[in-house]
């Protein structure tokens, strides 16, 4: 209270020193507030934050003022500011297998080597704080109240941003869904790849909650996600999505969760492929079918044609790599290519993370990935703990041909990933 009541003395004094400064103390103020306020409920502040990285605001919000990469640091440093007050809070830990150590490797063994032309050290500091801020969860103590926080928040995040997406649209700021060689693509507030990634994490999370509890109203969320992730196009989330829940429909155990209600969900879904397919003339409007009837469902999107200047970057430095930032920079923007492309990311996590830590770099993050993995998932159900390493053996086939671990998609995913996993110790369940 002392603090709080000598830092209202001092604003007041310098108000009346120097008037123009009300409107960075009105900033200060509101930050104080808002930390107050995550501090005393962390719970809510998590909810909070992971709704607003599901809308996907580096779209919506950089669409009416632009500063798209600045949106995106500020997404990450508020979640690093929540999880910090959260552990602040309700108890810190040491994470051992915490892959974000790995990215720190990279980015001392960049300025041993030399950074990639174009990559400042600042900006190299700033890529390692955004590369780590997905893994930073792995540090706080998650109670069961924060873990059903998470859990919930990442199944409803993609209703909540088609939901937001309508409000945006009946409002004339943004449209509802964009058109690609004659199909429809969902994009709500965010972009069509994201939505469809984000419905997909959703997806997983889903099936993992209804693996340890066995709840049946976990099965109508996982189909409204469907319904979104079919209706954003997404190819390669759809196919992964299907995978894992069929995995769980045939052989993952859950809580009365027997051989009858398992058919019952097969001839559910059966039925409804089954109506897709006779219905396949008139829903050429729906991407994913029209690229099935065009016999283009396997296209790479020109993904492969970025490959080769990473693959080249590579080979100038396959042990150190350029440096924590370097896949940014590598092709620039406005390359003839990344025009063409219109992006300069690689959408290969391999070939990006070995151009940045060189090839041991790469083989550290994804082994720790590995131990972050089977550490947090050994305590689990049966069921849960086999599903949640089917959902990593997916994301590892994803990170191919995927910006897997740049993408704020990413933020949820390891998230919520934190929120399930039952580290040594600890002893609460996910909810």
């Amino acid at each position: 209270m002392l603090a709080v009541a000598a830092a209202l003395v001092a604003g007041s004094a310098l108000l009346l020193l120097v008037p123009q400064a009300i409107g960075p103390l009105q900033g200060l103020l509101a930050l104080g507030l808002a930390g107050a306020a995550a501090l005393a409920w962390p719970e809510g502040a998590m909810a909070a934050w992971l709704i607003l990285v599901a809308t996907t605001p580096e779209m919506w919000l950089s669409d009416m003022i632009g500063h798209h990469e600045t949106i995106i640091a500020l997404l990450k440093v508020t979640g690093l500011a929540i999880i910090g007050l959260a552990a602040l809070r309700r108890g810190s830990r040491f994470d051992r297998y915490n892959p974000g150590f790995a990215f720190l490797v990279m980015f001392v063994g960049g300025f041993v080597h030399g950074l990639w032309p174009g990559l400042t050290p600042l900006a190299s500091l700033r890529s390692l704080v955004g590369s780590a801020a997905p893994f930073a969860a792995g540090f706080m103590r998650a109670e069961a109240r924060m873990r059903a926080a998470i859990i919930r928040c990442t199944i409803i995040g993609p209703a909540v941003t088609v939901a937001f997406g309508l409000l945006l649209h009946a409002a004339g700021l943004r449209a509802l869904y964009g058109v690609q060689l004659g199909a429809i693509r969902l994009q709500a507030s965010s972009s069509p790849a994201f939505l469809g990634g984000f419905a997909m994490i959703a997806i997983y999370a889903g099936l993992v909650a209804f693996a340890g509890s066995g709840r049946r109203r976990e099965w109508a969320w996982i189909g409204a996600n469907f319904l979104i992730l079919l209706a954003s196009g997404a190819r390669a989330p759809l196919a992964l999505a299907t995978f894992a829940t069929l995995a769980t429909l045939l052989s993952v155990e859950a809580p009365d969760f027997g051989m009858r209600a398992r058919l019952g969900l097969l001839t559910t879904g059966g039925a409804a492929f089954g109506a897709v397919l006779l219905a396949g003339p008139a829903l050429h409007f729906v991407r994913v079918i029209d690229l099935i009837h065009l016999g283009d469902a396997a296209s790479l999107s020109n993904r492969n044609l970025i490959w080769p200047y990473f693959e080249a970057a590579l080979a100038r430095s396959p042990w150190l790599g350029w440096g924590v930032g370097a896949g940014k920079v590598i092709v620039p923007l406005h390359s003839p290519i990344g025009r063409f492309l219109g992006t300069n990311a690689a959408h290969d996590e391999y070939l990006r993370i070995a151009c940045e830590g060189g090839v041991p770099g790469a083989l550290l993050l994804f082994g720790l990935l590995g131990l972050w993995l089977f550490r947090g998932s050994a305590a689990l159900p049966v069921g849960q703990r086999r599903l949640i390493r089917l959902v990593f053996l997916a994301f590892a086939v994803q990170s191919l041909t995927d910006n897997t671990l740049i993408a704020t998609t990413s933020l949820t995913f390891f998230t919520w990933a934190r929120a399930v996993f039952i580290n040594p110790d600890e002893g609460s369940a996910p909810a």
